[in-house]
């Protein structure tokens, strides 16, 4: 398995000069642990594949992780506000805080759409940020044979047009061009960064071209130690300060790419919920049995998440089987299965009913219906908790 960048390679000479030092772990001691940790996940993971809500629980699981991993930053934001913004609904101005959790969870979405290794190279890490390739090496944004200039000169407008509506259909045409080669899996060059917010001293190219090699030398470590270490030397070389949330979302990668999982695990709340609080004195056999008990905690939450869906579905199951066959409450059921809560004009625009619709496929659900969250009258939300 490949995890590297620039085509499978490293710069070796960069390397030749600095290398992150592995960590020696005693593998007698934590094999148990290492297993016992490996077997949870793997339970659950088959668990959540027979439940047949791997797909809702996933998008919950987004959509919360992507709050826990702001509030871990010292922000808050509510989930009702991402799920609203996350379906173009906002109901106020996003804030800050709001547009990196929309971020945080773009990124997740990101991860699981492409196959499990791709995250782990220098074309994942670029999507995950949001930007392309951070420098020369590898330009798969570029197309071949134009050079650096003419690619800029895509992002300008044709202002010496003497036709002004033949420069704005080039506009046009240029942002369609870009367009299709961002959905087509290319990345646009990002432009250059200010000094004024990033510090010039911190060479993050070669902080990646070290963590990308602690993921390759790894490779042939279980998966937890390897996640573990991985995590570890991603604090250590402090990469993307601003984006502090990225480091469990590659942790999580690390345990997909290795088979233990299809999905995404809660890393972020499971680091919340637990007592371990990385303060760089820690040994490696310490900072190891950290990342066990974050891992322990993210499964414990994914359980009890996944008991609150398979119990809310069998209740809305009984009322919808005996709905007509062109009832859209089914549709309503797993909208309710798949976001952490559900307004009345949410479901009427996914739907695509009216919200009077909505409000009557609500009362039809009756008891079964999902716990009311805000208990006012102008703005009424109900989710499953």
């Amino acid at each position: 398995m490949d995890f590297g960048g620039r085509g499978g390679e490293l710069d070796d000479e960069r390397l030749s000069l600095r290398a992150y030092d592995l960590p020696e772990l005693p593998w007698e001691k934590i094999a148990g642990r290492l297993e016992e940790i490996s077997i949870a996940i793997l339970r659950f993971d088959a668990r959540v594949e027979a439940s047949g809500l791997s797909e809702g629980w996933q998008s919950r699981c987004d959509m919360t992780e992507a709050v826990r991993s702001i509030i871990l930053d010292g922000h808050l934001v509510d989930v009702g506000d991402l799920v609203l913004h996350d379906a173009g609904m906002d109901v106020r101005h996003p804030t800050h805080e709001l547009t990196r959790a929309a971020a945080a969870l773009r990124a997740r979405r990101t991860a699981l759409a492409r196959p499990a290794p791709w995250p782990l190279s220098i074309d994942g890490l670029g999507a995950l940020r949001g930007i392309g390739p951070a420098r020369g090496e590898v330009d798969h944004g570029r197309r071949k044979g134009k050079s650096a200039s003419e690619d800029e000169d895509d992002y300008l407008p044709l202002a010496n047009d003497a036709d002004s509506w033949r420069a704005h259909f080039a506009e046009i045409d240029a942002l369609l061009e870009r367009t299709d080669r961002v959905l087509a899996g290319e990345i646009p060059l990002p432009r250059s960064r200010s000094h004024l917010v990033y510090d010039s001293d911190h060479d993050e190219a070669a902080n990646e071209d070290l963590w990308l090699d602690v993921v390759k030398r790894t490779s042939h470590w279980p998966a937890v130690a390897a996640a573990a270490v991985a995590w570890q030397a991603w604090l250590d070389l402090n990469l993307y300060t601003r984006l502090p949330w990225l480091g469990l979302i590659m942790a999580a990668a690390i345990l997909r790419a290795r088979g233990l999982t299809s999905r995404l695990l809660p890393l972020a709340a499971g680091f919340k919920q637990s007592r371990f609080r990385p303060q760089g004195r820690e040994g490696a056999p310490e900072r190891l049995e950290g990342f066990c008990r974050v891992v322990e905690e993210a499964i414990a939450i994914a359980n009890k998440d996944l008991d609150r869906l398979i119990l809310a579905r069998e209740l809305m199951a009984r009322v919808t089987a005996k709905c007509r066959s062109n009832s859209k409450l089914p549709e309503l059921v797993d909208l309710f299965l798949s976001r952490p809560l559900v307004t009345v004009p949410l479901g009427a625009k996914l739907l695509k009913v009216t919200p009077k619709a909505i409000d009557l496929m609500l009362a039809q659900l009756g008891g079964a219906l999902p716990r009311e969250l805000t208990g006012r009258t102008r703005y009424r939300a109900w989710g499953i908790v």
